[in-house]
């Protein structure tokens, strides 16, 4: 919740003690420019370009071989990925701005072909993702079958969040984001129609919370609370993602669970929600439960976020494509000036084009 009256997106703020330049956020967005999942100089300069943003959250990096589900995403888990890591924040940072890594592990949204030799594809039980997903070396390639965790392989996957939560830090990030949403990993063991396991981490809501709070315990442990956020979408259907009647008191639980142990943020992205009067009530009650900050996603214009601010349901935004297309996003915005459009056919590509390329404004 805001420690200020001060609700212009774009002045200054310093909120919980993080200090920021604008409460305009630049959202995770995957863009598959890392390649042997190790960041780049071109992975620096895009981040760096959007510096002026009050707060950069990364793309989805995954803390572990099991996680890297999609082609060329980064990891955090070896010395050469956080040396990676390393001359992203420096870019950032030379620039003025921040920048949190978010945590991903993909779980069974994946397939060996994306995937290190010996790592495996994993998730809370063995139900699969519809469709198919890509792979630089087979094309489109049905999602593959995932195998059970263990209870070893819980713990492990607990310690391997703890461990890439240190690395990041150490490459210089300001925080981590735990990444909760979108059908990934932690989701899955939330979902009673993916999880459908029968031990500690399966059935009742607080069996089904345990492994995301062993993750975010694990994580506030290591480096502590005050530079830890997740993200959430409930009402989620993305990557497979069935509806289940729990979903209010599940998140409910939840953020109660999270706001107990103090972290800095939750990051709730609304688009599903908002679709029905029972999400849009819940997105009111975590807002009234969660008493760190509330960043807020899902299809913001200029005056969205401003009657958002104003209305205090959040304390900061993100934009996700708007960012992709515009690296001086936050001028343009402040000034009312032209957006540049985006192209979603280079929004996975391995170049630099559609990614370093887009123009910042010229009078």
């Amino acid at each position: 919740m805001s420690t200020t009256t001060n609700t212009s997106p774009f002045e200054p703020v310093n909120i919980l003690g993080l200090s920021l330049r604008n409460r305009l956020v630049m959202a995770p967005m995957t863009r598959s420019r890392a390649i042997g999942n190790i960041p780049n100089d071109m992975m620096a300069t895009y981040y760096a370009q959007r510096a002026s943003a009050g707060l950069i959250i990364t793309e989805g990096i995954s803390p572990s071989p099991n996680g890297l589900g999609y082609a060329r995403i980064p990891g955090i888990f070896t010395d050469e990925q956080t040396n990676g890591w390393k001359k992203v924040t420096e870019a950032v940072h030379a620039k003025g701005g921040k920048i949190f890594a978010q945590l991903m592990h993909t779980g069974r949204v994946s397939h060996p072909a994306n995937m290190p030799a010996g790592s495996r594809v994993i998730a809370p039980s063995a139900t699969t993702v519809d469709g198919e997903i890509w792979t630089d070396t087979m094309g489109m390639q049905p999602y593959a079958n995932p195998e059970p965790m263990t209870a070893e392989d819980i713990a492990a996957t607990v310690r391997e969040h703890a461990q890439a939560a240190k690395n990041a830090i150490a490459a210089g990030f300001d925080g981590v984001e735990i990444h909760g949403a979108n059908g990934y990993l932690l989701e899955q063991f939330l979902n009673p129609q993916v999880n459908t396991r029968t031990d500690a981490y399966g059935g009742s809501v607080d069996n089904r919370l345990r492994f995301v709070l062993e993750v975010v315990d694990a994580i506030v442990e290591a480096i502590g609370k005050d530079k830890v956020g997740i993200r959430l979408s409930p009402f989620n259907q993305f990557n497979s993602m069935p509806a289940y009647p729990e979903t209010v008191g599940t998140y409910e639980a939840l953020v109660e669970q999270l706001n107990d142990r103090g972290i800095l943020y939750l990051h709730v992205i609304e688009s599903s929600a908002r679709k029905t009067e029972e999400g849009e009530q819940l997105l009111s009650t975590l807002r009234a439960k969660f008493e760190g900050l509330m960043i807020v996603n899902g299809g913001y214009n200029r005056e969205s976020v401003e009657a958002t601010l104003d209305a205090n349901r959040a304390d900061l935004v993100s934009l996700g494509v708007p960012f992709i297309a515009n690296p001086d996003l936050v001028n343009r915005l402040q000034h009312n000036l032209t957006l540049n459009s985006p192209q979603p056919d280079a929004f996975y590509t391995p170049d630099d084009k559609g990614y370093i390329d887009y123009p910042f404004y010229q009078n």
